[in-house]
């Protein structure tokens, strides 16, 4: 026993499959997608042309009508989404040679460091009491201070920088742990 909401949607539907507008979408649609691809009919299919079957040829003609420009408009739609592909790869492509050159620029800038500070006078540093060793080093400039405690031992450079003022500490360990101005910032 059918509901009667199933027997209302049946009779909605036969209603409008009997449309022939209904009718020729449904034949144009089923008909379509073997011949839009080139706008022929298949070698199988042969068109059918009986005087009966008017939606079927007009179904045929519609999609061999249609199927260039379906075709057209397809490919100009998969050029322009690979032209946005593109454009997406070289503006990451460029974001990519920036983080490189930053740190090229940031590595060159490290090894300055630390080449700056002499061997003899990082094993000077290391042999001193950590409390004198702070002293000294306070009083010297960021980046000599910095090549200096990066050259030595950990033991030996946590020792001094626990020795020296917390802001001049703090200071000296943003080269030593290798952070740049941006990473700071954020």
């Amino acid at each position: 026993m059918q509901t009667p909401s199933a027997l209302d949607r049946r009779t909605i539907w036969s209603r409008r499959v009997r449309s022939p507008a209904v009718v020729l979408l449904a034949a144009a649609l089923l008909g379509c997608p073997a011949s839009a691809q080139n706008g022929r009919a298949p070698d199988g299919q042969k068109a059918k042309a009986a005087p009966d079957k008017s939606a079927e040829a007009e179904a045929s003609r519609f999609c061999a009508n249609v199927a260039p420009s379906i075709v057209e408009a397809r490919i100009a739609w998969q050029t322009k989404r690979l032209n946005e592909l593109d454009a997406e790869v070289k503006e990451r492509l460029a974001e990519l040679e920036k983080s490189e050159a930053s740190v090229r620029d940031w590595v060159a800038k490290r090894n300055a460091l630390l080449s700056s500070a002499s061997d003899d006078l990082v094993a000077i540093y290391a042999r001193m009491d950590p409390e004198s060793a702070a002293r000294q080093i306070s009083a010297m400039d960021d980046q000599m201070a910095a090549a200096i405690l990066a050259k030595l031992k950990p033991n030996a450079a946590g020792a001094i920088l626990n020795e020296m003022d917390a802001d001049r500490a703090s200071k000296l360990a943003v080269p030593l742990a290798g952070t740049t101005d941006r990473e700071k910032k954020s």
